[in-house]
């Protein structure tokens, strides 16, 4: 009758102990790097935001925290005169900047992404040619028209109605994600018998969501956040601000309420925050396929 043996253990090799040393030191300093990186994005944040719920003699004293929560310092900020008006005007210049931008930028994306014709690669530079332009450049000549030829100096108008014939950032990405698609989608529905317009809208766009999220993203944070142009043309129209400019004007009336100063930047933040929060898997895939083929 034979008897089962324990099995031997085997004996880890000093190679062996070597390289699974070397492997948990490598996931502790990545990982550690990962956590200061972090704290140091989120830790300003954080500052803002108890600083805004502090007293007004408490802010911007040595302590971290509040030692009473003053949420009625947000209430005050929104009873500022103009503060709502604000806000409505960016959601009106963010929201309708960002829609036409899309709408307009998408047609000109797909031309350049699918259709063959003379002059196509010249005007592909033509659009990164725009990228590389900055915008002071032709503010003068832009400034003139607008304030005086169409006189509509004193409101957003000026900023809004040139996004209806597109963006040359959003062009370039759309692009970028739509060579991704493979052409024989567009040729099947073609042979199917659909005109360009309903492939567009029916075969390309709905593969091609992720990239519009990512446009929309940086349409709608680059309005939302935009100083110079509300700046250009809205400076002497109070009732014309946006939340990034009155911003600077709050901060002037209440120089030492800091953290009523602070609760407006967190009302001035958070709008973007969660619609990056809802949105960033979308962004980050669209961001991510973009650069797959050129």
């Amino acid at each position: 009758m034979t008897t089962a043996t324990a099995p031997v253990p085997t004996a880890v090799s000093p190679a062996e102990k070597r390289a699974r040393r070397r492997s948990l030191l490598h996931w502790i300093a990545v990982h550690s790097l990962g956590i200061a990186a972090a704290l140091f994005f989120v830790l300003p944040f954080v500052f803002v935001l108890l600083t805004s719920l502090m007293s007004d003699q408490q802010a911007l004293t040595r302590d971290l925290t509040p030692n009473s929560w003053h949420w009625e310092n947000y209430v005050k900020v929104f009873e500022t005169p103009g503060f709502l008006t604000w806000w409505r005007n960016s959601l009106l210049y963010a929201g309708l900047g960002t829609a036409l931008v899309v709408v307009s930028s998408i047609p000109v994306a797909y031309a350049l992404a699918k259709f063959r014709f003379r002059g196509r690669h010249l005007s592909l530079l033509l659009v990164i040619s725009m990228m590389m332009l900055p915008p002071q450049v032709v503010i003068i000549p832009m400034y003139l028209f607008w304030a005086q030829q169409m006189d509509l100096s004193g409101t957003l108008w000026p900023l809004i109605i040139p996004m209806a014939f597109g963006d040359a950032f959003a062009i370039f990405l759309l692009r970028q994600f739509l060579l991704t698609i493979p052409n024989e989608y567009v040729e099947a529905a073609r042979i199917d018998g659909c005109g360009e317009f309903r492939t567009l809208i029916r075969v390309v766009l709905p593969m091609a969501k992720p990239g519009v999220a990512a446009v929309a993203l940086f349409q709608f944070f680059y309005c939302w956040n935009d100083y110079f142009g509300p700046q250009i043309y809205a400076s002497e129209a109070p009732g014309a601000w946006t939340l990034s400019y009155g911003l600077e004007s709050f901060k002037g009336a209440h120089h030492t309420d800091w953290n009523l100063t602070m609760a407006a930047t967190v009302l001035v933040m958070a709008p973007v925050i969660l619609v990056f929060f809802f949105a960033q898997k979308a962004f980050v895939e669209g961001v991510t396929l973009t650069g797959v083929k050129g």
